[in-house]
């Protein structure tokens, strides 16, 4: 390879761009230039309408009599010296052509010296060189060899350096990462120890392949990076470009569907001739489940362009005629989804899950994005990671760069601990939402979250203890009862479900015991409950109907596996089922009355309390239940935007108009998996 030619592929590397990639954004430009260039030579100014065929005596009478603007006079260069082509403009309005009326006339003849004599006199003529037959021609021929030459430029030159279809449709669409832009390296990567150790054996494997082919190891072939959403492959990856010093090359599983067919096999082999040619390299495919599907999935079949991908995806991984050192690597929170084909050794090595951090990740994670930001001393990062049970590293960045947003709004120089709290509340329960309420309304909301705290604080076991409860909307719900846990929950133990389902009915208890009605606020909790105990039942054993498994295909029919939906078990067993669902819900609501009317006057100090102050913390309502009363001061928050205060003086004196939310009043705990 010419040295010329080293150069023209360093260029389109550090552009993003894969070899001689055809850019449609240039042949419109170009399309532009050349219908320009046609309209400017087919319909410029006097090609629309031909001047008048006169004589020239005509002409010269024309003259004599003042009628005449202007006008040449060339030699016509076809007969002797005195044959002439006289052009010009008159303003005698009566000339006509065979175009429609027009001022302009044209005369071609013998030129007498009288005549000619009489024209110089006027002064309105002047004389133009001779034109040969020659430059006639080459007039008339050049404005079109100029625009077939665009056109040979344009289309047949660009056909060829697409190579593999029109318009490039067969290239691949992956971009080779440069090393220097948006470097991402392991030590940026946090919460995921043992995936970056998969991960980095690969990359040692690149630097020092005779470290592990003296023992007969072999560098696998695919990885698979599995885990929910905002758990960090994607920066994985990134970093394991930043870390191997080998070409790395990024794709979205996406982008190999096209609407025509064999695009998209197409795609798949250029791609693994590109890594071919630069191997050894890194081949990064995100959202993989969008060209790895089960073939044969849905309704009818699947679709067939998708299954050719597939298929040649899975023949380029490890088929016939493979090379060596074009690795894969993989990302997707759907691998129940995924081709079996695709999933076995020798194309997909390992599999490698990234799943939400624990605590100590959660420190790890929150120390490398709050580089950043400007935090107070005051900020604890280990109590937020306490805090913070089921986030995942996109949450935890997200939860940082909102309290950064909030100390902006309210002109603080660093970020403090209450900033991150209120963040921390806007994130994992809604943004609180001023609405207008009535007495009655604000009553209602204020007993039923006061039945969930009362009963939450008396049932708990010190692993959920009462945050904060509010009577201030938030997200969809008119009040919120918040629990934190104090540890990461990774079982779920019956008593514990059986608290939360008793917690969960308690607000719609203590509505009917105060209000003597009942309103549609406890709909999200009579879900979350009913899902709880089907949970027990179906899933977990913990009922009288033994440990059985009773669970439904009902996710099937998205999966595409099964269109109908099959129950393992017959009606008398369903029956049996709704009876124990219905007997743990009608027990626990039995069993969180008997506490609410055990302390009545702490469930109406605890509404009182969030009548006066509205939001009111976990540590008042384990005073009002210990001691009868409120022993530590409750911090009021007041609205400190200008419109917020314009409405509360104009809503002033004048009843709510605003009806009621049917949401629900109590942000329920973490959902069992």
């Amino acid at each position: 390879m010419s040295e010329l030619d080293n150069n023209k592929k360093q260029r389109r590397s550090l552009k993003n761009l894969p070899p001689d990639r055809f850019q449609p954004k240039m042949l419109v430009i170009w399309l532009v230039i050349v219908l320009a260039a046609v309209a400017l030579l087919f319909f410029a100014p006097g090609r629309l309408t031909s001047p008048a065929t006169l004589k020239i005596q005509d002409v010269v009478d024309l003259t004599d009599a003042g009628k005449v603007k202007e006008g040449m006079i060339r030699q016509d260069g076809s007969g002797g010296r005195d044959w002439v082509v006289i052009t010009g403009e008159a303003k005698d309005a009566t000339l006509e052509s065979d175009r429609g009326a027009t001022n302009q006339f044209r005369a071609a003849g013998r030129l007498t010296d009288a005549n000619a004599e009489r024209l110089q006199k006027s002064k309105k003529f002047t004389e133009q060189p001779t034109t040969t037959l020659l430059t006639s021609i080459a007039a008339q021929v050049i404005p079109f060899l100029l625009i077939i030459g665009l056109l040979y430029f344009l289309f047949i030159r660009q056909l060829r350096q697409a190579g593999k279809g029109a318009l490039s449709f067969g290239k691949s669409r992956a971009k080779l990462l440069t090393r220097d832009r948006d470097k991402v390296m392991f030590a940026d990567v946090a919460g995921c120890d043992e995936a970056k150790e998969e991960v980095s054996e690969v990359v040692e494997f690149l630097k020092d392949p005779k470290k592990f082919t003296k023992m007969g190891g072999k560098i696998p072939k695919g990885i698979l990076m599995v885990g929910p959403p905002g758990t960090g492959k994607t920066l994985l990856a990134k970093a394991v470009a930043g870390e191997a010093d080998v070409p790395f090359f990024s794709i979205a599983g996406s982008d190999f569907v096209e609407m025509f067919v064999g695009v998209g096999a197409s795609r798949v082999r250029d791609m693994f001739e590109q890594g071919r040619k630069s191997a050894p390299c890194l081949i990064f495919i995100d959202e993989i489940d969008a060209v790895g599907r089960q073939r044969g999935a849905g309704v009818g079949g699947g679709n067939d362009e998708r299954e050719q991908t597939l298929n040649s995806l899975l023949v380029e991984m490890d088929g016939f005629d493979t090379t060596e050192g074009v690795i894969i690597i993989a990302a997707t929170n759907r691998p129940d989804v995924l081709d079996s084909a695709l999933l076995r050794p020798g194309r997909f090595d390992r599999q490698i899950m990234v799943d939400l951090p624990d605590i100590l990740g959660r420190e790890q994670i929150l120390r490398v994005h709050a580089r950043k930001i400007n935090l107070a001393e005051s900020v604890d990062l280990s109590v937020i990671a306490r805090g913070t049970p089921g986030l995942s590293g996109a949450d935890l960045a997200n939860l940082l760069n909102e309290a950064a947003l909030l100390a902006a709004r309210r002109n603080k120089k660093r970020v403090e601990m209450i900033d991150v709290d209120d963040a921390r509340e806007k994130v994992q329960f809604g943004r609180e939402r001023r609405r207008l309420m009535d007495d009655e309304e604000k009553k209602l909301t204020a007993y039923h979250e006061a039945g969930h705290a009362l009963v939450q604080a008396v049932l708990d076991d010190g692993h959920m203890p009462v945050h904060k409860v509010t009577i201030i909307p938030r997200g969809h719900s008119l009040g919120s009862t918040m629990f934190i846990p104090k540890k990461d929950i990774l079982t779920h133990a019956m008593k514990r479900m059986l608290n939360q389902i008793a917690m969960g009915l308690s607000g719609r208890i203590a509505e009917e015991l105060v209000m003597g009605d009942i309103s549609s606020g406890a709909g999200g909790d009579i879900k979350q409950v009913t899902k709880i105990a089907r949970h027990m039942v179906c899933d977990w054993g913990m009922s009288s109907l033994g440990m059985i498994s009773y669970g439904d295909n009902s996710d099937t029919v998205f999966l595409g596996r099964e269109i109908t939906r099959n129950h393992a078990y017959s009606e008398e067993t369903a029956r049996k089922i709704d009876a124990e669902i219905s007997r743990i819900v009608e027990t626990q609501y039995a069993r969180a009355k008997d506490i609410i009317l055990g302390h009545r006057d702490a469930l109406d100090k605890i509404a009182a309390a969030l009548l006066e102050y509205e939001t009111i913390e976990g540590k008042h309502v384990l005073e009002i239940l210990n001691f009868g009363e409120l022993r530590s001061p409750v911090v009021v928050e007041k609205p400190t935007k200008p419109d917020e205060k314009a409405a509360d003086k104009k809503a002033a004196g004048k009843p709510a108009s605003i009806p009621p939310l049917p949401a629900s009043g109590a942000e329920p705990a973490p959902t069992p998996a």
